[in-house]
């Protein structure tokens, strides 16, 4: 089991950085603090097949994959436009990577509670 949970988040991991870092455009960013927004809810569609298709993979049913990858979805798309909306974009203050890494965290964070739903 220990075995699982850890193929598990590193899955998740290597998912959040290939969605957030490699796949994520320049108009997905400038469109995630506009609630609603179809562009800045693409994003976070990306997550959300992402981590169905980690937990798919993984060998969890398919039900349960999709239920935890709208969840993911949904959680994603909302710690996204909290920061997007009342962040600061100065990267060159310690303020935006303060804020930077509370959203790491807290997308860390959903992944672990995740994984505890699946397990």
């Amino acid at each position: 089991m220990l075995t699982s949970i850890f193929a598990l988040l590193a899955g998740l991991a290597v998912k959040h950085f290939m969605v957030d870092f490699y796949l994520q455009t320049q108009t997905q960013i400038e469109h995630k603090g506009l609630y609603g927004d179809w562009l800045g809810i693409s994003h976070s569609v990306e997550h959300g097949l992402g981590t169905l298709l980690v937990f798919a993979l993984m060998g969890l049913d398919l039900e349960t994959s999709l239920i935890l990858g709208l969840i993911d979805l949904v959680t994603h798309y909302h710690i996204d436009y909290v920061k997007m909306r009342w962040g600061t974009r100065d990267m060159y203050t310690k303020r935006f990577w303060t804020e930077f890494g509370l959203d790491q965290l807290a997308h860390t964070l959903t992944y672990i509670e995740l994984v505890y739903l699946a397990i």
